[in-house]
């Protein structure tokens, strides 16, 4: 997500291993939205006040902040995982769920998320250049769609992946990551996958899944350093730079 301070060291693409390359055997790209092409101006934490306010977490008392300490801190994780660890009871969790999914999608449909510069711009790229394209996210299917409608973007990729179609885990899972692998058929190897998120969420999620390539982008929620923990292989500027990645130029 987009409400943390992206870090100093924005001096382009980073390798940050020594493995051999292997970007260009890339066959399929599961791109995280929020954060990664998708711009919502903070938007998880404004709909996170509404969710827990309902639940009693009044915005300014320290139980709010604690619980929205840790709604940054698992920026990417399946939203349901999150509520689930910060109200207990599964009733709890789920109006939780249901309030901020609700407060979310009011948010977007009043204009208030966009594409990251070139995101879009980048999808087409990876497409013309032969490779599949999968979008995937941590909220539930109605917000993901109400994300895919705001941006025009239905049917800009073949197939989109929210938790409840890899059998409900999100990330850290690897779950998104081989459905889309199994979906698309796009790949013959899990080596030719390449994930790519904002948070270390994404990153380990890719590392389980056997991703050829797994990067961090620094437009959102974490920033290299939870990256290379989390087993990132590079890290870029934007998602916009990913295309000559993948060409084997960046």
């Amino acid at each position: 997500m987009t409400h943390m301070t992206p870090p100093t060291d924005t001096t382009g693409t980073t390798d940050t291993t020594d493995t051999t390359d292997t970007t260009g055997s890339i066959r399929l790209v599961a791109l995280d939205m929020a954060g990664t092409t998708v711009a919502d101006g903070g938007l998880v934490e404004r709909a996170f006040d509404a969710a827990s306010g309902e639940l009693g977490a009044r915005p300014g008392t320290p139980d709010h902040a604690e619980k929205l300490a840790y709604v940054r801190a698992t920026m990417g994780e399946s939203k349901i995982s999150v509520f689930r660890h910060l109200f207990g009871a599964e009733e709890l969790a789920q109006r939780a769920n249901a309030a901020f999914e609700r407060a979310y999608g009011e948010l977007v449909d009043g204009g208030l998320i966009a594409p990251v510069p070139g995101a879009r711009e980048a999808i087409e790229e990876l497409a013309a250049d032969g490779r599949t394209v999968v979008l995937t996210t941590g909220f539930a299917r109605v917000t993901q769609d109400a994300i895919l409608d705001a941006l025009g973007w239905r049917g800009l990729v073949p197939l989109t992946l929210c938790p409840a179609d890899a059998g409900g885990r999100g990330r850290p899972y690897p779950d998104m990551v081989l459905e889309a692998f199994l979906r698309t058929k796009a790949a013959e190897d899990v080596a030719q996958i390449a994930v790519v998120g904002d948070t270390s969420y994404d990153m380990l999620s890719g590392v389980r899944a056997g991703a050829g390539l797994v990067a961090g982008v620094r437009t959102g929620a974490h920033g290299d350093e939870a990256f290379r923990a989390a087993g990132a292989t590079h890290v870029l500027d934007s998602v916009a730079d990913l295309p000559a990645l993948l060409r084997g130029v960046g």
